[in-house]
């Protein structure tokens, strides 16, 4: 299996085990919008990117989350929410970092990231 979907996976089943709900994996909107994991931790929306490293040694796997990817995120987050019809609901954005290392470390950084201001959805 490829590091990036086997990160994904490890990370499905961590958040699973720290009881939240995976709504969808791999969301990708028109217009190019893209987010791994769509999440509700208890009752917030979480739109989470994750980074799978084999080690550290070129930066924390949070590091590779640029401007750029974030803006592919937002794009996919605010796709998201206009087909919920939903737009008072509370949401953030996590990165999840998995290292694949022996043994397996996953790190969950909630809200990573923002919206900038204004927001438009």
């Amino acid at each position: 299996m490829e590091l990036g979907r086997w990160g994904e996976e490890a990370a499905a089943r961590h958040l699973k085990g720290l009881g939240w709900k995976i709504l969808r994996r791999n969301f990708r909107a028109p217009g190019g919008g893209e987010v791994d994991l769509i999440c509700r931790d208890h009752e917030t929306l979480v739109f989470a990117e994750v980074k799978t490293r084999r080690s550290e040694e070129m930066g924390r796997p949070l590091d590779a989350v640029n401007q750029k990817k974030q803006q592919l995120i937002r794009r996919g987050a605010m796709h998201w929410l206009r087909l919920l019809e939903m737009p008072d609901l509370t949401f953030r954005f996590d990165v999840i970092e998995v290292l694949a290392t022996d043994p397996v470390e996953i790190r969950v950084i909630e809200s990573a990231f923002t919206l900038p201001d204004p927001l438009r959805y």
